[in-house]
């Protein structure tokens, strides 16, 4: 016998995904895959660089894609189902399996090209190192 956690705003959390999906994902992004679960990511600001910090306890590192498209960051794996036989007794499963998928809009001084990633006990860190701004210029009229 499978238990799932009791979590009675569970409903309305999906329903409020879906709609938040609806009226925030664009035409081009609305054919991607529906994941099946979306990891946990703290976002951090340093002075030089973003910081992603994402949790994905017992994901090897090659089951994740990670791609930088027209300005997007996405992240993209599978946690593989474990199947089990359970006989005389029970256990409880609250950890999420299947695909994932998160998306991330880079601002406009992340420097996509040197982008990198690193992972560690379950935690996947991923740099975005941050250009130069322009500085304004005065020009002179001849």
């Amino acid at each position: 016998m499978l238990l799932s956690r009791y979590e009675p705003y569970n409903l309305f959390d999906q329903f409020n995904n879906e709609v938040n999906r609806l009226f925030t994902t664009t035409p081009r992004r609305t054919a991607a895959a529906h994941p099946d679960w979306m990891p946990a990511v703290d976002i951090r600001e340093d002075e030089d660089r973003f910081v992603l910090m994402v949790d994905l306890p017992g994901i090897d590192r090659k089951d994740v894609e990670i791609t930088v498209d027209d300005g997007v960051l996405s992240l993209k794996g599978q946690r593989a189902t474990v199947t089990e036989e359970v006989k005389d007794n029970y256990r409880r499963r609250e950890r999420s399996h299947g695909e994932f998928l998160r998306q991330f809009t880079l601002p406009e001084t992340a420097a996509a090209e040197n982008i990198s990633a690193s992972a560690r006990d379950g935690v996947l860190e991923i740099v975005i190192p941050k250009q130069a701004r322009p500085q304004p210029q005065k020009i002179t009229v001849n």
